[in-house]
């Protein structure tokens, strides 16, 4: 039987199309679909179809519809017995059918299934299930049936569509294949042609595609249709996409923030619950929470009366946010805050950098204090109307911070506590929900089971009572009864009593969750000894989830029989796979997992802990080498396990792998750091650093620091936590915070001294001479410099000698020693290129090009950089191919690559490089006749190098300002600005300075700005 209602309402019984030839009978089989296996009262049905004018009859003709439907659609039933697909449930009807026999549950399966795949990083899998649910669509819901065109449940029904239709084309938008969304998101934006967000996006898609011609002219038939209609301007949405347009036109080398891919909206929620059954009041009562919110905060706490847990509290909270996703077009948040985690809760400021990414943030801009995160968070959710989910809260202090500021968004809150401070203090509503009533568990069991439900009732609702009416426990349950389909249910019953007196009488009758632990073991018992073994592992695994490969690392088992015991677990509802070779655990599961393994006394858990611990320590210090080959030296080596390893070869699939196990590796630190394994939290730290700050991980790195820290104090390692305290300063001085990174590394200088350790006081030393010379600090930063030599030059690491070579080059070079410079980086290319370290060669080759060009040699600065950008992007440093941009760009006046400079550095949060390379931009600008716009990339410059305290940028800025200025006709405000330029070049000692005091004495003309970069 399949049920069609996304267009003309249809039937097909086997291949054959089934006629419905009244409208009532349509109208009321589309009434019932569209409730998604809900009862639909009676009375909501008459006034549905007849409106405030029902007849007499029309409970009568209600009845004679659903007969006729009964007939079509159970055409074997027996006479008299009871209707399994229509039921007559309280005083009115339901559809029951199976999960894929109607195309709405199959539009919203699939849906569900995309924003799974967005959320799990996978948005090429997301696309192509948004496709899929898309092409479920014949037409507008119930065409056919005219009475039912402005019900408030087809209308929502548009709104879903519209905002599938949306994500798929954000999404096929994002990954530059946009022709393909292009008929239908021309069609939706044809449908509603006063939807800005819509016409918008289809402007940008014109866009993408090259079309501009069409993009302007979308734009301007939009806005003539908003002053004809509505009498109001394009909103800002439209405009922005307008401007992104002309912007791309006016310059072919891209806008300066282009190439920014758009970024979709979050759409993070779960899979919607399948055969998701009763709950009819809790929903009733989340839409009248919802409807009565109008624009005013709303936080609703779903709590577990006496703390129950497996009750259904994420299924109802994701279910409810599935059928009102429509009215939160700015998407939905969702985080697993593990508040009952056997390992460790989420802190909220972790939670907080997932939604800050999620929200478009680049991973670098996140700060790193979470007061300043929870602030941000709050700016960006100002005026967007978005669901936030909160599963599984511990505590209110755990969700305060997690709260928006605005009243648009609405907060669902998951937890096993009532949370009375969020009510009391926060206004928020709370649902107790209770544990399923005995029909709907019943029919939930029948959904699951099948007809042996009905065959032997009183077993069903034994097992109903022994599984406490808890939707997880039935699930468990109904999967080995249907795994054993010739053993009569009620059997199987009588074996789950005999498990649950057992229990009984090993607990004393102490645990309240005994029935769910009897139901666990019931289940578990009925496992081969090798998937019981697996299951009580699992429990083990610090992280959020596991993989395969991880599996195996635990069980010692070897790939292939790893991942068949997970299926198994899988489909006996012991584990939930939530992506292609990824597994996650329900955290009742998790702790009764957990409690098998630790009565295990063989020394099975130290051991397998053991295992996974060195493959994942071996697998992460692959990955690293394979991603920075001439640094392995430094990092702490690592043997090969005797098991499964994962399998990294090359680069991008190192890059994949560290990408995917992040979470679980900063819980690894987390728990080998509070578990009596402090050495290895230190190991993998160090290990992770180049990966955590080229990506821009600060949230992951400032949380893995804070523990190995620790744990490097508990061992007394004074030189760990040198290293570690040098890489936190790393860091910092990323996000341009040169203060506490120089306090951190002064610190850092003392302990390696302290522990005996050449190697990292140098590095520490190294890094105080890069923020003095950002900061202006020739001379200190050259004192640093050079004892950071001597100390290498005794450990004779040549690596380490080449780049601090490389970084006195670049502070002479600064200072106009111009030979001295270019000796230095000459020499420093030399020892890179006989390491084999391509990075720090490029470094010192971007800064030859700095040389060559002071010296009047465009050329060759120009070939200089060019060999420079070549080398970076063979390694895929984009730090270094933004620096080689930004030098190529300034020798050969080409604001495209200044533009694609600023863009990466932005998204790597390098603000001192974007200073920079803002600056270089303007002065080019000015160079080529556009003073205004110089301006504009000089006040930029000059607001980042304020922020970082970067005294050369901000005196090289000043001097742009001033050349704009003159270029403007304003001689008062430029020589403003080249007074301020003269002071902060003399404060610093460059020689900048005496050609800005030739300028203010001599007045010399044609005044540009420029400096050598």
């Amino acid at each position: 039987m399949r049920i069609q209602v996304l267009g003309p309402v249809r039937v097909w019984v086997g291949d054959a199309v089934v006629e419905l030839p009244s409208a009532g009978q349509r109208a009321l089989l589309g009434l019932l679909a569209l409730a998604a296996g809900q009862p639909v009262p009676q009375a909501e049905l008459i006034d549905a179809l007849w409106g405030d004018r029902p007849p007499p009859t029309a409970a009568n003709v209600i009845q004679t519809h659903v007969k006729h439907l009964r007939r079509v659609l159970e055409p074997d039933r027996p006479t008299r017995s009871r209707s399994l697909v229509l039921p007559f449930i309280g005083d009115g009807y339901a559809l029951r059918t199976g999960p894929d026999d109607v195309d709405l549950l199959r539009f919203r399966r699939l849906a569900g299934a995309a924003t799974a795949a967005q959320h799990d990083g996978d948005p090429r899998a997301a696309a192509g299930l948004y496709a899929d649910a898309l092409a479920e669509w014949a037409g507008t819901p119930l065409v056919d049936v005219p009475m039912l065109a402005r019900h408030p449940k087809v209308a929502a029904l548009a709104e879903e569509h519209r905002a599938a239709l949306g994500r798929y084309g954000e999404l096929m938008i994002a990954l530059g294949d946009v022709r393909q969304a292009l008929p239908a998101l021309r069609e939706a934006a044809d449908a509603q042609p006063l939807d800005e967000a819509g016409q918008a996006r289809l402007i940008r898609a014109f866009a993408a595609a090259g079309r501009r011609a069409e993009a302007f002219d979308t734009f301007h038939r939009a806005r003539r249709r908003l002053a004809d209609e509505l009498g109001v301007d394009p909103g800002p949405e439209l405009i922005a996409a307008h401007t992104a347009v002309l912007q791309d036109t006016a310059d072919a080398a891209g806008p300066e923030r282009a190439a920014p891919v758009p970024h979709p909206a979050p759409a993070q929620l779960p899979a919607d619950v399948p055969g998701f059954i009763g709950r009819e009041d809790e929903l009733a009562a989340l839409d009248k929470l919802l409807d009565d919110a109008d624009d005013e905060f709303t936080a609703v706490v779903i709590s577990a009366v006496a703390g129950t847990a497996g009750v259904g509290k994420t299924a109802l909270a994701v279910h409810w946010a599935h059928r009102t996703r429509s009215r939160f077009p700015d998407g939905q948040l969702y985080v697993n805050l593990r508040g009952y985690d056997v390992e460790q809760p989420m802190p909220s400021g972790d939670a907080l950098a997932r939604f800050l990414r999620a929200l478009g943030l680049p991973g670098a801009d996140v700060p790193v204090d979470p007061d300043e995160r929870a602030a941000r968070y709050r700016s960006l959710l100002d005026g967007r109307r978005m669901l936030i989910l909160l599963d599984n809260a511990a505590s209110v202090d755990q969700v305060r911070p997690l709260l928006p500021g605005t009243g648009a968004c609405v907060v669902l809150v998951t937890s096993r506590d009532t949370l009375p401070g969020l009510v009391a203090r926060d206004g928020a509503r709370r649902l107790d929900l209770r544990l399923l009533p005995g029909d709907d568990a019943l029919i939930l069991l029948r959904w699951l089971i099948g007809d042996r439900v009905d065959a032997d009732r009183d077993a069903a609702l034994d097992l109903v009572d022994r599984c406490a009416r808890l939707p997880l426990a039935l699930r468990v349950a109904a999967e080995l009864a249907v795994g054993r389909p010739e053993t009569p249910l009620a059997a199987l019953v009588a074996e789950l009593t005999d498990e649950e007196r057992r229990l009984e009488l090993l607990e004393a009758g102490g645990d309240p969750q005994t029935g769910v632990r009897a139901v666990f073991s019931w289940s578990y018992r009925q496992l081969t000894p090798a998937a019981a073994r697996a299951f009580r592992l699992t429990g083990l695994h610090p992280g959020p989830d596991l993989d395969g490969y991880a599996a195996a690392a635990l069980l010692g088992a070897d790939l292939p029989d790893a991942r068949r015991l997970l299926d198994v677990l899988a489909r006996a509802h012991l584990v939930q796979r939530t992506g292609p070779d990824r597994y996650t655990q329900h955290d009742l599961l998790r702790a009764y997992a957990r409690e098998l393994a630790l009565a295990d006394d063989s020394g099975t858990r130290r051991s397998a802990l053991t295992r996974l611990f060195d493959a994942w320590l071996c697998a992460a210090g692959t990955a690293i080498d394979l991603l920075y080959p001439a640094e392995r030296h430094r990092r702490p080596a690592t043997a090969q396990p005797a098991g499964v390893v994962p399998a990294i070869t090359g680069a991008a699939a190192a890059q994949t792998w560290l990408d995917a196990e992040r979470a679980n590796l900063v819980a690894f630190v987390q728990h080998t750091a509070t578990h009596g394994q402090p050495r290895l939290a230190v190991r993998l730290t160090i290990t992770l650093l180049r990966y955590l700050e080229s990506g821009g991980h600060h949230a992951e790195a400032t949380t893995m620091h804070r523990y190995a820290r620790t744990a490097a104090q508990q061992l007394g390692d004074a030189a760990g936590e040198a290293h570690l305290l040098t890489n936190v300063a790393v860091v910092e001085m990323q996000q341009g915070d040169y203060e506490p990174a120089a306090g951190l590394l002064h610190r850092a200088i003392e302990l390696a001294r302290a522990g005996g350790d050449a190697t990292v006081e140098a590095r520490a030393l190294g890094n105080l001479g890069h923020i003095d010379q950002w900061q202006g600090r020739y001379q200190s930063a050259t004192e640093h410099l050079e004892q950071a030599l001597v100390l290498i030059r005794r450990t004779g690491d040549a690596a380490a000698e080449a780049r601090a070579l490389g970084n006195l080059g670049q502070v002479y070079r600064r200072q106009g020693n111009l030979d001295q410079a270019a000796g230095h980086l000459r020499e420093s290319v030399r020892l890179c290129y006989r390491v084999g370290d391509r990075v720090g060669a490029a470094y010192a080759l971007v800064s030859l090009g700095h040389v060559a060009f002071a010296r009047g040699d465009p050329g060759g600065a120009a070939d200089q950089h060019r060999e420079a950008l070549a080398l970076f992007r063979q390694t895929s440093e984009k730090a270094g191919e933004a620096t080689a941009l930004d030098g190529l760009g300034t020798v050969t006046r080409d604001a495209g690559c200044l533009r694609e400079a600023i863009t990466i550095l932005r998204r790597l949060g390098e603000r001192s490089a974007e200073a920079r390379a803002t600056n270089s931009l303007g002065e080019v600008l000015t160079a080529t006749d556009r003073p205004a716009e110089a301006r504009n990339r000089h006040a930029a410059a000059l607001t980042l190098a304020n922020a970082t305290g970067d005294r050369y940028e901000q005196a090289r800025a000043h001097a742009g300002l001033a050349g704009a200025a003159r270029a403007l006709g304003e001689p008062i405000t430029a020589e403003h600005h080249l007074r301020e330029a003269f002071l902060l070049y003399t404060a610093i000692g460059v020689p900048e300075a005496r050609d800005i005091g030739t300028r203010l004495h001599g007045g010399a003309p044609g005044l540009d700005g420029s400096a050598p970069g």
